[in-house]
């Protein structure tokens, strides 16, 4: 058996180190980078699990032209937290199957999630979340007989009624 020193102990140790540091830098280097497209939306997701919800108003609809000259679809939205105003954006081109720019309605109020620790990231629509509101909720009427005072009409009762009122 051949003695081996400290020294030669050290010696190899400090290339083993050098050739795991080497392997991965160069595992680091030629990794997958993701693309904006899917930083985005891991952002939606981390924003639609995490996120608080606050009152805001849609301001404008318009399009951008990226540098690789593709046209994206932009939401721009207000709202405020803390007596602080946020004007912010949204690119919501990814998500045409869920959203269409056209339908949107400008001016209307909106729910807004954010990041509690930072208020101007945030979003108005995500895959699994929509903060757009698609119209006036439905009140149903009352009864305005005595015996009937607190009932709601069910809009089952309207159709027959409707029914009976064309018999007549």
């Amino acid at each position: 058996m051949v003695p081996i020193s400290v020294r030669e102990w050290q010696i190899a140790s400090v290339a083993a180190c050098v050739a795991v540091a080497a392997g991965a830098a160069l595992w680091y280097l030629n990794r997958k980078q993701p693309t904006s497209d899917e930083l985005e939306l891991e952002r939606r997701e981390i924003l639609t699990s995490f996120g608080r919800i606050v009152d805001g108003t849609l301001l404008d609809g318009f399009q951008v032209t990226a540098p690789d000259g593709s046209v994206r679809d932009m939401l721009l939205y207000g709202y405020e937290i803390a007596g602080v105003s946020y004007e912010c954006s949204q690119d919501i081109t990814m998500l045409a199957g869920i959203v269409d720019p056209a339908t949107i309605k400008w001016g209307m109020p909106c729910s807004i999630r954010y990041q509690p620790g930072s208020p101007e990231n945030s979003l108005v629509v995500a895959e699994r979340w929509s903060g757009l509101r698609e119209g006036l909720p439905i009140l149903y009427p009352y009864y305005h007989d005595a015996d009937h005072a607190l009932d709601p009409i069910h809009p089952r009762d309207l159709v027959d009624s409707h029914r009976q009122h064309l018999a007549e």
